[in-house]
C-alpha cells in the first residue's frame, strides 16, 4: 500500500514558514528575495552535483527520492499474517500450490523469493540470491542519500561564492552609493540561501531516506527468514513465534491484541435450552 508522507512536506513548510515569520516580525520579507543569489546558490550547487554524479545515477536518485514523500508500506504484523497463512496452506496442500499466490504478491522481492521456494532451490542458494538483491537495493538507497548529503555540503559553499561575488560587485562600485546596497544583498543573501537549503531540505531529506532504507532492509531480512522457514515446512504457530522475535514492543502488542480479538470471535455462546 502506498502512503503519502505528509511529515516531510509539513516539516519543510513549517520550517520555512517560521523563518519567514521571524523575518516578518523584524522587517520586510521582500528584503530577503534576491533572484541572483538563488541562481548562484541553487544553480551552481546543482551544477556541481551533476559533475559529481553520472546522469544515470541522478535519474535513479529521482526515483529513490519519491520514497521520502510517497512510500510503499506494509506493517510487520500484516507480513506475519501473510506468511502464517502461506505456511498453513503449504502444510495442507504442498509448496507447489503456493504458485496461485504469486499474482497477488505486489512486492517483486517477495514474489521472486517465493518462486524460488516453489521451484525447490536450495535454502543456502535462496539466502545468497536474496541477500545479494538486498545489497543492491541498499546501494541504490545509499546513492540517493549520498546525493542529498553532497548537495547539502555544496549549497553553503556556493552561498559563500555568491558572497564573494557580491563583495566584489560592491567594492568595484564604492564611488556609487546606490550600487552598494544590491551588492551587499547578494553578498549576504546567497549565504543565507545556501545554509537554509542545506539544513532545511537537502540534509534532512538524506536523513529521511536513510531511515526508510533501514526499515526496508529490516523488512526484507524478515522476508528472507520467513521464506526459508516456509520452505522448511515449519508449523504455522512456530512460524509466528519466529517472526515475532523481529517485532518492536508496539508491534507485538498489536499482534497480541489481534490474536485476542480472534479468540473472542471464535468463542461461541452456549445455547440455553428451556423445557416447556
Amino acid at each position: 500500500m502506498k502512503r503519502f508522507d505528509s511529515m516531510t512536506v509539513m516539516g519543510i513548510l513549517i520550517g520555512l514558514g517560521l523563518v519567514l515569520l521571524g523575518i516578518r516580525l523584524e522587517g520586510e520579507i521582500g528584503a530577503f528575495w534576491n533572484l541572483s543569489g538563488l541562481l548562484i546558490t541553487i544553480g551552481g550547487s546543482f551544477g556541481a552535483v551533476m559533475v559529481n554524479f553520472r546522469a544515470g545515477e541522478i535519474r535513479m536518485v529521482l526515483q529513490v527520492t519519491r520514497q521520502a514523500f510517497i512510500r510503499r508500506e506494509q506493517s510487520l504484523v500484516d507480513l506475519c499474517h501473510r506468511f502464517v497463512y502461506l505456511s498453513q496452506k503449504a502444510r495442507r496442500e504442498g509448496l507447489l500450490v503456493l504458485e496461485d499466490e504469486l499474482p497477488e504478491m505486489e512486492d517483486p522481492f517477495t514474489r521472486n523469493g517465493l518462486q524460488m521456494v516453489i521451484d525447490g532451490f536450495e535454502p543456502e542458494a535462496i539466502r545468497k540470491i536474496l541477500l545479494s538483491e538486498l545489497e543492491s537495493i541498499e546501494e541504490r538507497h545509499e546513492l540517493g542519500q549520498s546525493l542529498f548529503r553532497t548537495w547539502g555540503s555544496l549549497a553553503p559553499a556556493f552561498g559563500m561564492i555568491g558572497t564573494l561575488i557580491g563583495l566584489v560587485m560592491m567594492l568595484g562600485k564604492l564611488e556609487d552609493p546606490s550600487a552598494i546596497g544590491p551588492g551587499m544583498a547578494v553578498a549576504l543573501l546567497t549565504t543565507f540561501y545556501g545554509v537554509l537549503l542545506a539544513n532545511l531540505v537537502f540534509i534532512p531529506l538524506a536523513g529521511k531516506l536513510a531511515i526508510y532504507s533501514r526499515e526496508e532492509s529490516r523488512r526484507k531480512e524478515i522476508i528472507i527468514e520467513a521464506l526459508l522457514l516456509l520452505q522448511s515446512g515449519i508449523n504455522p504457530r512456530l512460524m509466528k513465534e519466529h517472526l515475532k522475535a523481529y517485532f518492536s514492543p508496539a508491534e507485538r502488542k498489536l499482534l497480541e491484541e489481534e490474536e485476542r480479538r480472534e479468540e473472542e470471535e471464535e468463542e461461541l455462546p452456549e445455547e440455553v435450552i428451556f423445557d416447556g
